[in-house]
This record gives structure tokens, C-alpha cells and sequence, in this order.
């Protein structure tokens, strides 16, 4: 738990913090290791969007990643993000003609990158390999999209596959379990008012 809840003035009750991110681990079969990572508002439990859910995950990631470096992948929509980044001055790098990646965009960049493409689906990675170009992996991406990270993500610290608009991400590691994963986004999340749980 990142915020304990207070009582509601008056009323006795407990009262929540707005937003929950649940951390839970995932069973995708086989040996692969797998962690869930969903921000939602806690009273109705839908998707948290839009400007909050963006700040939220620009902090999340980097905090993910440690002192490692890290890119976005996209695989799709790869026009819009061209322009997206020419305009701000985001760096780029033309993997494949259907993927580009955003190599270590600062946060401010990465939460105009959340909330710009909140309704498409996109990769992260963090680790020593995401340092320099990775031409298997980038390959295997323009051509089965994000489905590629499950060969390759034994190479780097964490695989990460972002649904923003569900407010979901699944996140692929040998090394970061559920409780690594809260141990470094709860700092990271402080300045919010966040509710960190494992539901199972």
C-alpha cells in the first residue's frame, strides 16, 4: 500500500485515495514471467485516462527502469509518431520502415507520449541492450507487433506492453517481480495520491 486511506470527515468511513495501481503476477504459460500493472480510479475501478493517467505513467517507467536505459517502441501509426516527435523535438530512430523507436525520452516527453497516444498500443524496454540498436527484436516487431518482446525479453531488464487506454500494461522480466516492481514505483509515485495493491 503506497497511501493508506483517511477517514472521511463526520462519516467514520475510510476513505480511499482516487487512484489504485494494482500489481499483480501474471500466468501467460510456459516459463514466461510475467507481472500486470493497472491504474484505475478506485471507487468504480475503470481506467484511469487523459492528463492524470499520463503523468502517473511518465513516472512509473523511468522509476522501472532504475539507473538503466531505456526506448519506446511503436510498430504501428509510425507516421503520426515521426511528426509527433519532429515537432517536439523528441529523438528518433528509424529501426525498420514499421518501427520506430524513442530512445530514453525524458519525462516530460514521456508523459506527452502517453497522452498523445493513449489509444494506441506500444512497447517499452529497459535495460543494458536498449542502449544501441537491437535488429532482431526491431524486426521481429514490424512484423508480429508486440507479441516479439516474449522471444527477447530475457535480454533486457523488463519488456513492457502499454495499453494506456485500458490503463493496463503487461509487463515481461526474470529479475522484476511483484514486489520489486512496488518497492520501485512506490517512491515514484509519492506526489500522488495512489493506492498501490496486490490483489492476489
Amino acid at each position: 500500500m503506497s497511501t493508506p486511506g483517511t477517514l472521511a470527515p463526520g462519516s467514520g468511513a475510510l476513505e480511499l485515495p482516487p487512484f489504485s495501481l494494482d500489481v499483480q503476477a501474471l500466468d501467460l504459460g510456459g516459463d514466461v514471467k510475467a507481472v500486470g500493472l493497472e491504474l484505475i480510479e478506485t471507487q468504480n475501478r475503470e481506467p484511469v485516462r487523459g492528463k492524470d493517467a499520463a503523468a502517473i505513467w511518465s513516472v512509473v517507467f523511468p522509476a522501472l527502469a532504475g539507473n538503466e536505459s531505456y526506448a519506446v517502441d511503436f510498430f504501428s501509426h509510425v507516421e503520426r509518431v515521426r511528426e509527433f516527435s519532429k515537432t517536439r523535438q523528441i529523438a528518433l530512430r528509424e529501426a525498420t520502415e514499421r518501427c520506430v523507436v524513442l530512445p530514453q525520452p525524458n519525462q516530460e516527453q514521456l508523459r506527452q507520449i502517453f497522452e498523445r497516444f493513449e489509444c494506441e498500443t506500444f512497447g517499452f524496454r529497459a535495460g543494458t541492450a536498449s542502449q544501441s540498436a537491437d535488429a532482431a527484436l526491431e524486426g521481429d516487431l514490424s512484423k508480429r507487433g508486440l507479441d516479439a518482446y516474449q522471444a527477447a525479453y530475457a535480454r533486457y531488464t523488463l519488456c513492457a506492453i502499454c495499453e494506456p487506454e485500458d490503463g493496463w500494461v503487461t509487463m515481461l522480466s526474470e529479475s522484476l517481480w511483484t514486489s520489486e516492481v512496488i518497492r520501485r514505483v512506490r517512491p515514484a509515485v509519492q506526489p500522488f495520491d495512489i493506492y498501490i495493491a496486490r490483489p492476489n
